[in-house]
């Protein structure tokens, strides 16, 4: 799936990231969301529990349109990193060391994606439930129930994401956010 890249691209300055996951959820938005509607959420990288390394396809789903991506990350105790892959060139790079958020992007990407929103979408997505509901401003709130996770503000759903496997970042994961109408599915791709 990533045969052009190597290990300086995968490896970039320490390790490749779960974050592109949250990039095509940025991408399918067709205008910026109201200053409010984002968290803001930046949860350390250590705060995982794990360290992973996987390659996602992506496919983004909104108004009868679908866009796809490649995506190699690397979550690590220091850092999270990213590259995003599209028609087989790198098109975003994403790296947070729990302080610092740095990226990349192609001239051709939407100016929608933004890093900050790929970082919390996809922490919101392989995050601990702890972790998330520790760091929830007030009125927001997340909830697990068998292999579905909810985040809600003020009681009203806003990101619907079911898992088919454990841990979440292995099988297929689809993120439905009911705010901004769109359906995002990862798939994982296995572990050799």
């Amino acid at each position: 799936m990533f045969a052009g890249l190597t290990s300086r691209h995968l490896r970039a300055p320490a390790k490749i990231a779960a974050v592109a996951l949250t990039l095509l959820l940025g991408a399918c938005a067709s205008t910026a969301p109201p200053p409010q509607a984002r968290l803001g959420l930046k949860l350390a990288p250590a705060t995982l529990g794990a360290s992973i390394s996987v390659q996602q396809h992506l496919k983004v789903e909104r108004n009868g349109r679908i866009d796809e991506l490649d995506v190699a990350l690397q979550v690590e105790p220091d850092a999270i990193d990213v590259v995003g892959l599209a028609f087989g060139q790198r098109v975003l790079t994403l790296r947070y060391d729990g302080k610092e958020l740095t990226s990349w992007r192609h001239v051709m990407l939407p100016s929608q994606v933004r890093a900050e929103d790929v970082l919390e979408d996809m922490q919101l997505t392989l995050w601990p439930a702890e972790a998330i509901a520790a760091t929830l401003p007030a009125g927001w709130r997340v909830a697990e129930q068998g292999s579905k996770r909810t985040l809600y503000l003020a009681d009203e759903p806003i990101m619907e994401i079911a898992y088919s496997g454990t841990p979440r970042w292995s099988g297929t994961v689809v993120l439905e956010n009911l705010r901004y109408h769109y359906k995002l599915t990862i798939q994982f791709a296995p572990e050799t």
